[in-house]
């Protein structure tokens, strides 16, 4: 053990019992490296005693309280611990980066994944549990590798079956080659007056710095919660393939009686723990404030399908149900709370700018190529070098993209599979098919409905770089499509996704992204002699006749859909995202 400055810092310990601490006594500095724990004190003493490295063994016993509370904190001294299963329960910090294992997980078994799960801990920016990755916003350089959990082992065979593993999970263990990729832009577009939707500089944060507002009723924020167990069968008949579901629960109100029976400071501080997980640090929530959101009936603010035990228990031990779907239904309306509060704070600050070369959304590739694979890292290295084909060409292996000449940037890369990603990441398959629809569309009318038109799009990204709505929950339209027809410019976010987990449309803020923005249209300062039009469309996956299934009682039709500007990839939509007229709208 060794000072910061490398002089010696262990001037006494003492061992106690067979699983007892090392104690470790300051150097005269008053700093040291580290506090050991360990399992086999005998022949940790003989190796001490043979190194002769300066350490006194005091046989007499000599401890101060147990340094394992202390490691965590942040101005701890702490920086290594040695020891044996006493790592493996009972104790947690965010603070692990290292795993050094010595004769353990030497075969398969809970208690080693237990240890890995003890170093895969992190508390994050803001008490967000995630990695800086996850997050919005700038990062310093290098984080990632202080993110990282390097698991180092002797005589550790399972070490070799955990690997296999994470090969057959499609994670890579000996890492990846970082290969880079810059975007060409088109600079003539980029002169053309396009105009995006911004925060103004500095504003980035100020929601969560400088407004604080308090948890209450709200008719907007009223949220729906399905607790019920659902089955569903598929069978076959004459006439094909049939389908059928059933339900074990009801749509109800809770037993308002009964709500007093539960334990509300438990319910209050639990809610509490939450909101601090989830990073609502400037929400406050007042504990009267709980029943008042689920007793609201004008309307109602919370719509619940679960079993008759769960709302209108008949015995107490059912009760604890009814305390979970409480939980449930409180923790839903605190993100849709602050959700609506977020969408009205970015509403009110937005502004129109002009989309430049320095924009977020024209960001260079990082690619990233398995370095197990050493003949592909030199197949895509020589592709980059070469340059001219992945920025004017449509290619499939190795590195894969669609070309369509009116993005503002080329190329546009596609999802490759496991052994080569990039950062941005790739298209996804129904991104990739909404590209090479939209290109069809767009050559097949450039001299019909398109010929006074000018159409540009963009690959929209995420994690706080493209344009973004309620940023809190990770929100950005996949693209944005531009169509200039003289003064006027239409600007459409467009979302390609499946929809088998989206919320019912009333209570999606995705699927309800056009109502916002022609709010926003109507408050937003447009530049002068210029007409702006801002429209949303989200563009299904999932096919109708399964999706229909799932909406209202069953009973949308594809024109209802559309009217919710919801269409579908198995249609010819793409004339749709035209079909509104700038000067009729």
């Amino acid at each position: 053990m060794f000072n910061a400055d490398g002089s010696a810092g262990l001037h006494m310990a003492a061992i106690r019992g067979s699983q007892g601490e090392l104690g470790l006594k300051a150097s005269p500095a008053g700093d040291y490296f580290g506090v050991i724990y360990i399992g086999d004190t005998s022949t940790f003493r003989r190796l001490v005693e043979a190194d002769d490295a300066g350490i006194t063994l005091d046989p007499d016993d000599a401890f101060a309280s147990s340094l394992f509370s202390a490691v965590s904190q942040s101005r701890s001294p702490i920086k290594v611990l040695v020891g044996a299963k006493k790592f493996i329960e009972g104790w947690s910090s965010w603070r692990v980066s290292n795993m050094g294992l010595l004769n353990i997980g030497r075969g398969e078994g809970s208690e080693i994944i237990q240890l890995f799960g003890r170093g895969v801990r992190l508390r994050g920016r803001d008490f967000s549990l995630r990695r800086s990755t996850a997050l919005d916003g700038e990062r310093p350089p290098h984080l990632r590798f202080l993110e990282t959990l390097e698991i180092f082992a002797v005589r550790a065979n399972y070490m070799a079956q955990f690997r296999e593993y994470l090969e057959r999970e499609g994670v890579e263990p000996e890492g990846s080659v970082e290969l880079a990729l810059p975007i060409r832009r088109n600079q003539d577009f980029l002169g053309k007056g396009l105009l995006t939707l911004r925060l103004p500089a500095g504003k980035e944060s100020s929601f969560v710095d400088d407004c604080t507002f308090v948890l209450a009723p709200h008719e907007a924020a009223s949220v729906a919660v399905d607790l019920s167990l659902q089955v569903e069968s598929l069978s076959s008949s004459q006439r094909g393939l049939r389908t059928a579901a059933a339900q074990a629960g009801a749509t109800r109100r809770l037993n308002g009686k009964l709500l007093d029976l539960l334990d509300w400071q438990g319910i209050y501080l639990e809610l509490l723990e939450y909101a601090e997980t989830k990073g609502y640090t400037n929400l406050v929530i007042p504990r009267a404030g709980l029943r008042a959101i689920l007793d609201a009936d004008d309307p109602p603010l919370y719509r619940l399908t679960a079993p008759e035990a769960v709302v209108d228990p008949q015995r107490f031990s059912d009760l604890e149900q009814m305390r979970g779907a409480v939980l449930a239904i409180l923790r839903a309306y605190v993100d849709r709370f602050y959700r609506v509060q977020h969408q009205r704070w970015d509403s009110e600050h937005m502004v129109y700018q002009r989309l430049s070369a320095d924009d977020l959304n024209l960001r260079d590739y990082t690619v990233k190529v398995s370095r197990s694979d050493s003949a592909l890292v030199r197949e895509i290295a020589r592709l980059i070098r070469e340059g001219r084909r992945v920025y004017e060409e449509e290619l499939g292996r190795p590195l894969p993209n669609i070309h369509f000449d009116r993005h503002l940037y080329q190329p546009l890369l596609v999802e490759a599979g496991e052994n080569v990603r990039s950062e941005p990441p790739g298209l996804k398959p129904s991104e990739r098919d909404f590209v090479k629809k939209l290109r069809d569309y767009v050559r097949a009318e450039a001299d019909r409905s398109l010929a006074d038109s000018q159409v540009f799009l963009l690959r929209n990204l995420s994690q706080g770089k493209g344009v973004g709505f309620f940023r809190n929950h990770g929100f950005s339209p996949d693209f944005i499509l531009w169509v200039k027809t003289g003064a006027v410019q239409r600007i459409v976010l467009i979302e390609p996704h499946g929809m088998l987990h989206e919320p019912a449309y009333g209570h999606s803020d995705r699927l309800r992204l056009h109502e916002r923005l022609a709010e926003l249209e109507r408050r937003l300062k447009r530049p002068r002699g210029l007409t702006v039009r801002l429209d949303a469309y989200t563009v299904s996956a999932t096919p109708f006749q399964e999706l229909r299934l799932r909406f209202g009682e069953g009973d949308w039709d594809r024109g209802r859909f559309a009217t919710a500007h919801i269409l579908f990839e198995e249609d010819e939509y793409v004339a749709a995202l035209f079909s509104t007229a700038p000067s009729e709208k």
